[in-house]
């Protein structure tokens, strides 16, 4: 037990001390309802865990589980000369679903994840927790602090430490690494608009079977419509309707396995042995140059892999290992397998393989679901390109777009109006002016190799930094996913001028954008670092600040998350008068995917208290919404007032252990906030810590030092509380006074003398992308009546 104060001023800490005690108390009884609780969520969580692997194959495998509606069509575009080659063909399907898909994504990447959250931007966030790579140096000390802010500690002379030195060693670097995430990320955009095209189009596409004097025109036209209905109802979410997603995509599978079965044992049974590897060799010296091409087609099978690690924050790893390993993999495996064996005995059924392959009785059944699931696979890559916009967004990748979330249950579901309408129209354009699967399938495939590919690098790194591997596993998990994704790339480079083009075009338009955006971002944020007020001209015009104080409180609003932004001395120098009261709002993202409520704001006080004037920094993750309204207001000014209070309260105690121990062994903030004011940045918890191990260092016994104390003390305790309410007081009627959002209208170009594409950047596509997206006005949601633009330029 620990021993409890019994003195009367020790009425706080016997009151703490007493709430210690009781979580101590009865130990074997926690014990034994700890047990019992985890055998009973123990029962519940497998049942919960089967639960979510069921409606994990809606959200998460509905692109993947669509593929063979137009695989085999894509690898044979010119017909099938050989039977063997429909078994070679089978067997690289086979084994690239059983590397890339299973063991690589599945079992590999996906434990990966930024807990929970997945895509290439999130490996990204995970890689800058654990090196100093993020190009915008916006970090603080006390952000590492968080609770979700996870990262490991290397030894100086590992191979984990030599590589993060590496990484940070030259700004370069860390350059390449930012494009070579953008890249990747921009491909799968570009998947998100062809996806949806191919599926679409191959599923109606199968009724021509049973209408042969269908034009293609005529199926095109369907394919568009089905597409402009399902980008329209985006802004409803998918939460009234996901629950239909499972039931569709999981009868689906059901529905390719056993017609694979059928298929199999009505055609050909010998087709199994494309299990054996040997086939594969056998495909390549037979075919030659032209088998080597048709691994664009073959690819076609595994795409939606690169989804599935995107939707990964939609349920945990274990339910999608289980959905994928017990009903997604046999399926595919069942459904290749009978479209081969189909094959093998009508070879001149190629081009409509999958519905030709359908026994009659349930051919009408067959389209219907057919169509349902190409539409939940194109959600799911449309749900999957929103994510990445976001957390693009946030790691000041993509230019402000409005984000809504279309579902209070699921804060996941987002809705991006521009980026829809954007996908829409780009996918639109690709289905009817390629009007066939081939072209298509040709520009997915690029697509999907590229991402790949940036994957398997980032995840070097990651197994590297993060999980601290070794060197040997390092080598031969990057030697395996190269050869077959290497020799996947070399295959798709021959489809180009196919169609392959289209996502390069594609990615090359975003990459512009996203590059752009964020290199304007640094050197913004470099100028304002360069150009912020110093303390020391603070300190030099007073308490007035040299002008007059007027009542309110005025809000600035900066990106500096340290120092004094230049529109302040701006604002100053042009205007006479500045409200009471001061605060430097900072909304700054991390590279976590979620800040707990809790830990968001970071209060700290600039100059002396006299000078009335805070900076408050609200810090979300990339996941997390910032919406400025009401409610963001009201928690900007509670803990404002926490502030106020437990610095007052550690004061207390600081002056308590002089009185004490006639030494300081706690500085006050206001003599903390020269010559740096992060020096005086505290968030509510560092504070209640320091409280309590102020409080925990007086003497628990009585002593002549601590009864001669006691009367200062108890005076100076008063003096604090009379000080605390006062400027709480004040606080509060500065606030009913009103308050004025003054917000920076910067204009950014490129200083004389700069390098033309430094020219081109910032002062055409930067000033573009400035004018097109919205106003941080807009963003914060500010009132328009109590806004106060400040203009300014930067030359960068």
């Amino acid at each position: 037990m620990v021993p409890r104060e019994q003195t009367s001023d020790g009425a706080d800490k016997k009151n703490s001390v007493w709430i210690l005690d009781n979580a101590i108390d009865n130990p074997m009884d926690q014990e034994a309802e700890k047990l019992r609780n985890t055998q009973r969520e123990k029962k519940i969580s497998t049942l919960l865990l089967l639960r979510l692997a069921f409606q994990s194959l809606g959200v998460v495998f509905g692109d993947l589980g669509t593929s063979p509606l137009y695989v085999f069509y894509n690898t044979f575009p010119n017909g099938v000369k050989d039977p063997e080659d429909v078994i070679g063909a089978l067997s690289v399907i086979i084994y690239s679903l059983t590397l890339i898909p299973l063991i690589k994504y599945i079992f590999i990447v996906s434990r990966a994840n930024d807990s929970g959250q997945g895509g290439t931007f999130a490996l990204y966030s995970l890689l800058c927790r654990h090196a100093n790579i993020n190009t915008i140096p916006n970090q603080d000390r006390t952000d590492e602090e968080l609770t979700t802010y996870s990262r490991s500690i290397f030894d100086e002379h590992s191979f984990a430490a030599k590589t993060k030195r590496w990484l940070e060693g030259q700004r370069h670097r860390k350059s390449i690494l930012l494009i070579l995430v953008i890249v990747g990320s921009c491909m799968v955009i570009g998947d998100g608009i062809l996806t949806p095209a191919i599926s679409v189009l191959s599923a109606t596409g199968g009724i021509k079977l049973d209408q042969p004097k269908m034009s293609d025109e005529v199926v095109v036209l369907v394919s568009v419509i089905i597409l402009v209905g399902l980008f329209s109802i985006q802004h409803h979410g998918t939460d009234k309707i996901a629950w239909l997603f499972a039931p569709v995509v999981f009868l689906w599978f059901l529905l390719i396995g056993g017609i694979g079965i059928i298929n199999i044992c009505k055609y050909d049974t010998h087709v199994l042995k494309a299990f054996s590897p040997i086939y594969i060799y056998r495909y390549f010296k037979r075919g030659g140059i032209d088998g080597w091409t048709s691994l664009g087609g073959i690819m076609l099978s595994i795409t939606g892999t690169e989804a599935v690690f995107a939707d990964l924050s939609h349920f945990p790893v274990p339910a999608i290992q289980i959905a994928f390993t017990v009903v997604v993999f046999p399926s595919l495996l069942l459904a290749y397998s009978g479209q081969a064996a189909y094959l093998i005995k009508n070879s001149d059924h190629v081009v409509d393989l999958f519905y030709s392959s359908i026994p009659e009785s349930i051919y009408w059944p067959v389209f219907l679901v057919a169509t349902a699931a190409a539409v939940v696979a194109s959600q799911a890559t449309i749900s999957a390109t929103f994510s990445l916009i976001k957390q693009a967004l946030a790691l000041g990748c993509f230019p402000r777009v409005k984000v809504v979330h279309t579902s209070k249950k699921y804060l996941q579901q987002i809705y991006i109006p521009d980026i829809n309408w954007i996908l829409m129209i780009l996918c639109v354009a690709v289905t009817a002016g390629f009007k066939n699967q081939t072209q298509i399938g040709n520009a997915s495939g690029t697509a999907v190799a590229i991402v790949m590919l940036v994957t398997t690098f980032l995840m070097i790194l990651i197994m590297i930094l993060v999980w601290r591997c070794h060197w040997t596993l390092v080598v031969i998990f990057t030697v395996l996913s190269l050869i077959v994704e290497g020799t996947y790339f070399t295959a798709v480079l021959f489809k180009v001028n196919q169609g392959g083009w289209v996502p390069l075009a594609i990615a090359a338009t975003f990459f512009v954008i996203m590059y752009v955006w964020h290199y304007g971002m640094v050197k913004r944020y470099e100028f304002e670092m360069h150009s912020k007020v110093s303390m020391a001209y603070i300190l030099g015009l007073g308490p007035s600040l040299g002008l007059v104080r007027v009542p309110g409180i005025g809000l600035v609003y900066t990106e500096l998350a340290k120092g004094v932004p230049p529109i302040f001395s701006h604002f100053i120098t042009n205007l006479p008068a500045i409200h009471s009261v001061v605060i430097f709002v900072c909304v700054k993202y991390l590279p976590v995917y979620t800040v707990p409520e809790e830990e968001r704001f970071l209060v700290r006080r600039i100059g002396p208290k006299n000078f009335h004037m805070f900076r408050c920094v609200a810090r979300y993750g990339y996941k997390d919404l910032h919406k400025k309204d009401d409610d963001f207001e009201e928690k900007l000014f509670e803990n404002l007032h926490m502030f106020v209070r437990l610095e007052y309260l550690m004061e207390e105690c600081s002056e308590s252990e002089i009185s004490l121990y006639g030494q300081q062994t706690q500085q006050s903030n206001c003599e903390e906030w020269p010559p740096n004011d992060d020096n005086n940045s505290l968030t509510l918890s560092s504070i209640v810590d320091l409280t309590i191990s102020s409080v925990g260092s007086i003497m628990p016994a009585e002593s002549p030092v601590h009864l001669s104390a006691r009367g200062s003390v108890a005076s100076n305790r008063g003096n604090h509380g009379q000080n605390e309410s006062n400027e709480i007081e004040f606080l509060n009627s500065c606030r009913a006074a009103g308050i004025v959002h003054i917000l920076g209208n910067t204009v950014v170009q490129a200083r004389r003398g700069s390098n033309l594409f430094k020219k081109i950047a910032i002062n055409y596509v930067y000033a573009l992308l400035r004018k097109m997206c919205r106003e941080n006005s807009v963003i914060f949601n500010v009132p328009h009546e109590s806004l106060l633009n400040v203009g300014q330029v930067f030359y960068v």
